[in-house]
């Protein structure tokens, strides 16, 4: 995948499993956090907030997987996230799991 400009971009560019999948993470996240303006940064979707980010979010061809920018969030749903953890500070999900929405 070339390198994205835009989010609309990125989104694009996937497979529709894994569009439909980013799209969905993606509109949980504007509803957690209406405030936040996306953006790209490592070359994957984004969301800021305040001046800092929030979240990072990207499609790969076995999974996907969602990066909290606090350890907060982290500490906050550790026990419903656990089964997710994939190294420091990343959330890993097979391609055919729900999006797990926490409240």
């Amino acid at each position: 995948m070339a390198a994205p400009k835009t989010v609309e971009d990125y989104m694009a560019a996937l497979p529709k499993p894994s569009r439909a999948a980013m799209e969905q993470l993606r509109t949980a996240i504007k509803a957690a956090a209406p405030e936040a303006t996306e953006t790209i940064s490592y070359q994957m979707p984004a969301f800021r907030l305040e001046g800092h980010m929030l979240v990072w979010y990207a499609a790969f061809k076995d999974h996907w997987s969602l990066y909290p920018a606090s350890k907060a969030v982290l500490q906050a749903h550790g026990k419903e996230l656990k089964p997710y953890f994939s190294g420091k500070g990343t959330l890993r999900f097979g391609l055919d799991q729900a999006i797990p929405l926490l409240s």
